[in-house]
């Protein structure tokens, strides 16, 4: 089996910590039980790009034992944790191909490597991986048979790619289900951006005015934690909506030109480029700390942020924060820290998110591939939601394992949700 990892020696550790998550993950184990019984994925090779973490390695289990070849690669450099890569390899034998810190041309080069298993099914977490088989291999495109897309940011991209007509096989958007998007990029990025964050400076956010770019569900997320932990929140957003709903969850709301002078920690969660810029870096605080959560390394403009400085005023002030000292409007030099080159900092600078909250997105994951194989012949090349009853299925399987239970409608009130006769009485 080829591989390509940092430290085989790691997988004992790895395999410890892959066992702590499991028991964290009651859906996906159930799921994973089923799955080893009837064998739904038998005969499939699947490749995945996603971030090799603890979470994800309980999904590759899940999926192999479904019957699926599994083979892996990373989809952020900096988001793969050594010691699980080592035990996917040496204790379940799945082919990784990640490693802690690569460069970009090895990154690529391990997306390479899963596509040379050549799948039937992608997993994908960012669209780099479908991107590149479009693009670099267009002749294996017509034998991948269908695909998933777990976050914001790819999906995004499948549909640019789905409008343009470039898209060569159904891709489900995981990311779009509401026990993904709704508990996952809220509870989850809310929860992780801010561990990353205080990992990796031990700053005290009680009191910080905090600038969060982008009120999507991660944004949401980002800024409810924020105030719970005592930060003054100010909200940027280029849409009326959220806008307004951030005004009306209690946020201040200004263009990112306002709050650039008045934030110490900024945050961009919108899924585009270049969201903090020169102009905004020119008037910020000394002392600013810019994070991203975003997929990409492409919200905060790092090219620009270099570009107004020289190599003696740049340097690594902790292990994962490098600190610009840059010229201001007002002629005074200013220090402008940029955690965990600007990638995902709940990846790069902890753990990501929780365990139990991955359950639901990784159920949603396991579930869509079964629905995939099913279905495969009445699929088109588009994007689809993930089926409702999938959904809603993950969501009774959860509050099943949390020892929840609900109402059930009875008799009559299933008559009168039927009938359009009942009135005002």
């Amino acid at each position: 089996m080829d591989y390509d990892i940092s430290d085989i020696s790691q997988a004992d550790a790895g395999r410890q910590r892959i066992m702590w998550a499991d028991r964290q993950m009651p859906v996906l184990e159930s799921i994973r039980d089923r799955f080893a019984k009837t064998k739904p994925l038998a005969g499939m090779t699947i490749a995945a790009c996603l971030h090799i973490t603890t979470e994800t390695a309980n999904l590759l289990r899940t999926l192999q034992a479904g019957g699926a070849q599994v083979v892996a690669a990373a989809s952020n450099p900096l988001s793969t944790q050594d010691d699980v890569a080592a035990s996917l390899v040496k204790h379940d034998g799945i082919a990784v191909f990640a490693r802690r810190g690569e460069d970009t041309e090895t990154y690529y080069s391990h997306i390479d490597a899963v596509l040379d298993a050549k799948p039937q099914i992608t997993m994908d977490d960012g669209c780099d991986l479908v991107s590149r088989a479009h693009s670099q291999r267009p002749d294996q495109v017509a034998s991948i048979v269908a695909g998933t897309e777990e976050t914001t940011t790819g999906v995004i991209r499948l549909r640019a790619m789905e409008q343009a007509g470039s898209l060569g096989y159904p891709i489900i958007a995981v990311n779009d289900a509401n026990t993904k998007h709704m508990f996952d990029n809220r509870y989850g990025t809310g929860q992780s951006t801010l561990d990353g964050i205080i990992r990796a400076t031990n700053i005290l956010l009680a009191g910080k005015v905090i600038v969060v770019a982008g009120y999507g569900y991660c944004g949401k997320g980002v800024a409810s934690r924020a105030r719970g932990l005592g930060a003054q929140v100010v909200v940027t957003e280029i849409q009326p909506l959220p806008a307004l709903e951030a005004v009306m969850d209690g946020f201040a709301v200004m263009p990112m030109e306002e709050a650039a002078r008045v934030g110490d920690i900024f945050i961009t969660v919108t899924g585009n480029r270049d969201v903090l810029r020169p102009e905004h870096f020119r008037v910020m605080k000394d002392g600013a700390v810019l994070a991203n959560s975003g997929h990409f390394d492409v919200e905060i403009d790092l090219a620009g942020l270099a570009a107004m400085t020289t190599g003696e005023r740049r340097r690594m002030v902790r292990p994962m924060v490098e600190e610009f000292l840059v010229r201001g409007d007002d002629g005074n030099d200013r220090r402008v820290q940029v955690i965990a080159e600007g990638r995902l900092v709940n990846l790069s600078a902890a753990e990501g998110h929780p365990a139990s909250v991955m359950d639901m997105s990784f159920a949603n994951q396991a579930l869509s591939v079964e629905w995939l194989v099913t279905q495969r012949a009445e699929l088109s090349p588009r994007v689809y939601d993930v089926p409702r009853d999938i959904d809603a299925s993950v969501a009774e399987l959860k509050l099943a394992t949390m020892g929840t239970t609900i109402d059930e409608l009875t008799p009559a009130q299933r008559e009168y949700l039927a009938s359009w006769t009942s009135g005002t009485q």
